[in-house]
C-alpha cells in the first residue's frame, strides 16, 4: 500500500510542481521516513522506490558520464531558440556564448577543444623526452627530445636572427645562368620550399598499384589564385597588405626601403603571372581533368624552356618514368614565364620564398611579421600561440609517427579500437542497406557500388608499421637545421616511392591528428587515435551520442567513396567509370538539389557558400548523418531502449550530438577566407543545411511548415 500511495502522490505533484521541486520534495519525504524507521532493509527499499518514482515521473535516465566530461552536455544548448528556427544555435548557443574565439585562434570549436587536450598530452611527452639523459643516441625519444630543446631555445634563436639562412642565401646569390637557376629550384624543392610548382609521388590514378611522379601548380605566396586576380574589395585589400608585408620582410633582411619596394613589385608581377596560369579550386576538384600522364619527352616538348631531364636528376630522380602533369596549361605557361623573366627577378623571388618558408623558425621580428600578415590580416587572430605549441606542431609535422608512437602507448586505450571496429561494421551494414534500397540507381551500378563498399579498408588508431627515422639527423644545436634535415628526409622518402608498388600500410595522418580521411586511390577510411575521444566518441557513452558523433564522421568518410569525386574511382582505387550513363545522370540530378541549397546560404553580409566547391563535403555530411542514423535504428531495434536521457529521446540526442560536433565560433576574416578557399561548408551550414534534409529530424523536434529550416519533402536532397 505504501508504494501505491506514493505513486498517487507522484501524480498530484507532477501537476503542481516543476521537475526540480518534485525531486526535492521526494527526497525530503524519503529523509523523513528513514528518520522514523532506522531499519536498514526499510531504508534500501525506500531508496529503490524513490528511484522508481523519479523514473516514472521524468521518464529519463541520468546523464551518461564519460571520462573527461559528459557525453552530451545540455548546458551547451540555448533552449530559448526553437530547433526549427536554427538548430545549430539551439544545440550550441549556450556553448557559443561562453566561448568567444581565443586570441590565438581564428576559429574555435569541438575540434580545437580536443586539440587543446592533445597539446597537453603531447607536451608531456616532449618535455619528458627533452629531459631524459638516458635516452639512447639515435633513438626516436632522443631525437624528438633534442628537436624540442632546439626549438625552445628562444634566446639562441633571437640572437642568431637571419644567420641560420646565410648558406642558403649564398646559394641563391651564386645563380648566374639558367642551369644554375634550375639546380637551385631543384635544391629548394628538396628542402620544402616549393617555388614555381610542386613535385611529389602519388598513385597512378588508373593503375592504383603503382606510384608515379606528380607535378602540380604552385609557387604563390597567397593561398589562392583569385587573391591576385579578383577585383572585389577583400582581394584588393589583401594584395595591398601582402605587398606591404613583402616590403617589411625584405627590410628585416637588410634591404633599404627603395630596394624592398622594388623587390615586392617584382614578386607581385611574377606571382600574378603564375596565378593567371593556375587552375581555379573548382577546376582542381575534377580528377579526370587532373589525370594527364606524360613521358619525360612529352613534358619537355610541352614546356621547352625548362630543362626537365636535368631537373629530375638534380632532385635525385634520374629516371622519372611516367609523370602525371596535374595542370598541363599551367606548365605550358610556366615555360613562357621562364623565358620572359630575368634571372635576377627569379633570384629575388627565390629569396622571398626561402625566407617566407623559414620565417617561423627565425628570430622574433621575422615570426611577428609573418604572424601579422598570415594569421592576423588573413584570419583575424590577435595573439600568437605560445612557443611550446608552435614547436610541438612543427615536430608533429616533421617526425609525426615518432611522436605518435609514444602518444598511442600512453593515451590510446585498446578498448577504444575494439569499440570503433564494431561501429564501423555497423555503419558499413547500414550503407549497404541504403545502397540496396536506392530508388534512383540501377541494379548493375548497385552491384559495383556494393563491391566497392565491401572492399573499403578501415584503419583505426595507428599504423601497424611505424616509420623508420634512423637516418634523420637531429640535434639540439639548430632548430632551423633540424627542420631542413627533416624536409630533406621527407622529400627523399617521398621521391623514393616513384616507380615502385604502393605500400598500403602507410598512413596519411599521424595518430595524434584530430581528424579523419577517406583516400579514393586506396579506397580506405582512416581514423587516427586522437579523434576517438569526446565529443566525437566514448566507449562509455550511450549509442545515440556515439552514432551522432563519431558515427556521422565514419559515415561521412565512407560516403566520400561515393561523392562527386570519390564515385569516379572503383573498388581498387582506379579512376574508372563504373556507372551506367543513366545512373550518372540521376546522381547529378540528386546532387544538383544540394548545390542549389548551399548556393543560397548567406553567411556574412552578401557572402554565400559555394555549393559547387563544397559539394563533395556536403554530400559526405548528408550521407554521414543518414547512414549513421540508419545504423542507430538497427541498434535501438535490437536493444529496445527508447528511454529518455536528460529529457531527450535517443533520436533527439543523436541530432544534438551531431550538432555539437560542429559547434564553433569563428572570426569574420577567417570565415571570409574559408568561403573562398575551403571545400568544407561553415559549421552552421554543416548542421542546419544537413538536418533539414533528414525526415527523422522533423519528427524528433516537431518541425512544421513555417519553420525556417522546413523544406517540403519533395524538395529535400536524397542521395545516399
Amino acid at each position: 500500500m505504501r508504494f501505491a500511495g506514493v505513486v498517487d502522490l507522484t501524480f498530484f505533484l507532477r501537476r503542481q510542481f516543476s521537475k526540480a521541486s518534485f525531486i526535492l520534495i521526494l527526497l525530503r519525504i524519503q529523509k523523513k521516513q528513514i528518520m522514523k524507521k532506522r531499519n536498514i532493509k526499510f531504508q534500501v527499499l525506500t531508496l529503490f522506490i524513490m528511484i522508481a518514482i523519479m523514473a516514472v515521473f521524468l521518464n529519463f535516465k541520468p546523464m551518461t558520464e564519460v571520462k573527461g566530461g559528459k557525453a552530451l552536455d545540455t548546458l551547451n544548448m540555448d533552449k530559448a531558440i526553437k530547433p526549427g528556427a536554427d538548430f545549430f544555435s539551439y544545440a550550441n548557443g549556450g556553448w557559443i556564448k561562453k566561448h568567444p574565439v581565443p586570441d590565438e585562434y581564428s576559429r574555435y570549436g569541438a575540434f580545437e577543444v580536443l586539440i587543446e587536450k592533445n597539446y597537453v598530452d603531447l607536451k608531456s611527452i616532449l618535455e619528458e623526452s627533452s629531459k631524459d639523459t638516458k635516452a639512447l643516441a639515435g633513438s626516436n625519444k632522443k631525437k624528438i627530445g633534442d628537436f624540442y630543446k632546439s626549438g625552445m631555445d628562444s634566446a639562441k634563436i633571437a640572437t642568431e636572427g637571419i644567420k641560420p639562412l646565410a648558406d642558403e642565401f649564398k646559394l641563391i646569390d651564386a645563380v648566374k645562368t639558367k642551369d644554375d637557376l634550375l639546380k637551385e629550384i631543384a635544391h629548394l624543392h628538396t628542402i620544402g620550399v616549393n617555388v614555381l610548382f610542386g613535385v611529389y609521388s602519388g598513385q597512378d590514378e588508373k593503375n592504383s598499384e603503382m606510384v608515379i611522379a606528380q607535378l602540380h601548380q604552385g609557387g604563390l605566396g597567397l593561398a589562392d589564385r583569385d587573391y591576385y586576380l579578383s577585383k572585389d574589395k577583400r582581394s584588393t585589400d589583401i594584395r595591398i597588405a601582402y605587398k606591404k608585408h613583402l616590403v617589411n620582410m625584405f627590410k628585416l633582411m637588410g634591404d633599404d626601403t627603395a630596394k624592398a619596394g622594388k623587390n615586392a613589385t617584382e614578386i607581385m608581377k611574377l606571382e600574378t603571372s603564375l596565378a593567371d596560369a593556375s587552375w581555379t579550386r573548382l577546376a582542381l576538384r575534377d580528377p579526370i581533368k587532373g589525370y594527364n600522364k606524360y613521358t619525360l619527352d612529352q613534358l619537355q616538348k610541352s614546356s621547352p624552356e625548362f630543362d626537365w631531364k636535368n631537373y629530375f636528376i638534380a632532385i635525385g630522380l634520374p629516371v622519372p618514368g611516367d609523370i602525371n602533369v596535374g595542370q598541363p596549361s599551367f606548365f605550358e605557361s610556366l615555360s613562357k614565364i621562364m623565358k620572359e623573366t630575368s634571372i635576377d627577378d627569379f633570384k629575388t623571388y627565390m629569396r622571398w620564398h626561402l625566407l617566407n618558408g623559414s620565417a617561423t623558425l627565425l628570430s622574433p621580428e621575422f615570426e611577428k611579421e609573418h604572424f601579422d600578415f598570415y594569421s592576423k590580416a588573413l584570419s583575424g587572430k590577435t595573439k600568437m600561440q605560445p612557443r611550446w605549441k608552435r614547436v610541438l606542431n612543427l615536430i608533429s609535422g616533421c617526425m609525426g609517427e615518432a611522436l605518435g608512437q609514444v602518444y598511442v602507448e600512453k593515451f590510446f586505450p585498446a578498448e577504444s579500437k575494439i569499440a570503433m571496429i564494431e561501429l564501423v561494421n555497423n555503419l558499413k551494414a547500414s550503407l549497404k542497406e541504403r545502397i540496396q534500397n536506392l530508388a534512383w540507381m540501377s541494379s548493375a551500378t548497385k552491384t559495383e557500388a556494393l563491391a566497392k563498399l565491401d572492399a573499403i579498408v578501415v584503419k583505426i588508431g595507428y599504423p601497424d608499421k611505424w616509420r623508420d627515422y634512423s637516418t634523420l639527423d637531429i640535434s639540439s644545436d639548430s632548430y632551423l637545421k633540424n627542420v631542413m634535415n627533416a624536409e630533406k628526409f621527407e622529400f627523399a622518402f617521398d621521391i623514393n616511392k616513384i616507380g615502385k608498388k604502393v605500400d598500403r600500410t602507410e598512413w596519411g595522418m599521424t595518430p595524434q591528428t584530430v581528424n579523419a580521411y577517406y583516400n579514393p586511390n586506396m579506397n580506405e577510411i582512416v581514423f587516427p587515435a586522437a579523434i576517438l575521444q569526446p565529443p566525437f566518441f566514448s566507449k562509455d557513452a550511450d549509442p545515440a551520442v556515439n552514432y551522432g558523433g563519431i558515427g556521422t564522421v565514419i559515415g561521412h568518410e565512407m560516403t566520400h567513396g561515393f561523392d562527386d569525386q570519390g564515385r569516379l574511382y572503383d573498388k581498387s582505387g582506379n579512376l574508372k567509370d563504373w556507372w551506367t550513363s543513366a545512373d550518372s545522370a540521376n546522381f547529378m540530378k540528386q546532387t544538383s538539389v544540394l548545390v542549389d541549397q548551399y548556393d543560397h546560404l548567406k553567411i556574412l553580409d552578401t557572402l554565400h557558400v559555394d555549393g559547387s566547391l563544397t559539394l563533395g563535403e556536403n554530400i559526405a555530411d548528408l550521407g554521414g548523418i543518414t547512414v549513421s542514423l540508419n545504423a542507430l535504428k538497427s541498434v535501438l531495434k535490437k536493444t529496445g531502449d527508447t528511454a529518455k536521457i536528460d529529457g531527450y529521446t535517443p533520436y533527439q540526442r543523436f541530432f544534438l550530438s551531431f550538432a555539437q560536433v560542429w559547434r564553433m565560433t569563428i572570426r569574420d576574416k577567417e570565415q571570409m577566407r574559408r568561403l573562398k578557399e575551403d571545400v568544407h561548408s561553415p559549421g552552421v551550414a554543416r548542421v542546419n543545411a544537413v538536418v533539414r534534409n533528414v525526415p527523422e529530424f522533423y519528427s524528433a523536434f516537431n518541425i512544421r511548415t513555417g519553420d525556417a529550416l522546413y523544406i517540403a519533402s519533395d524538395k529535400r536532397a536524397k542521395i545516399w
